[in-house]
């Protein structure tokens, strides 16, 4: 794996990372955590459901291929159990099977390859990043100065 460009998160985000794998946890785990975020590791989709009823996430990143509940069926356990907060679904397979966020239940499918660690960073950054309220944009045009009058 690629080293993750370097930043660190604005506001420590708590994050689930689910894989039955556990050199995919580590790995996954080291980068997250080096960029600032709290990460707790569950080996399975039963244990992540366990720990999802105790914990609040800001973010899901599950393996897809994981056994006996694959990722799908843990994010649409998930799901149904109202977390509305983001998921991030890794997999070898996301071309072959053709799954992507419409299909998936997730906000955004990361396939496996080379490329994987900076995808996963800018995908849980974006969805981590606080959205500015509409209107809070701030504009390149000079602000007019106001005269101030002593009366």
């Amino acid at each position: 794996m690629r080293s993750a460009p370097s930043y660190r998160a604005q506001v420590s985000a708590l994050i689930l990372l689910v894989d039955d794998n556990s050199d995919g946890i580590m790995a996954r785990r080291c980068v997250l955590e080096e960029l600032g975020y709290n990460v707790v590791p569950a080996s399975s989709g039963a244990e992540a459901l366990r720990i999802a009823e105790q914990q609040n996430f800001d973010l899901v990143v599950t393996d897809y291929k994981m056994s006996p509940m694959n990722g799908l069926e843990l994010i649409r356990h998930l799901r149904e159990r109202k977390f509305e907060n983001p998921i991030i679904l890794l997999s070898g397979f996301a071309d072959n099977l053709g799954l992507n966020s419409e299909n998936s239940g997730a906000d955004f499918v990361i396939q496996k390859s080379a490329n994987e660690v900076s995808a996963l960073v800018r995908h849980a950054k974006r969805l981590l990043t606080p959205k500015k309220p509409a209107g809070s944009q701030k504009s390149n045009k000079p602000r007019a100065q106001s005269a101030k009058t002593d009366s």
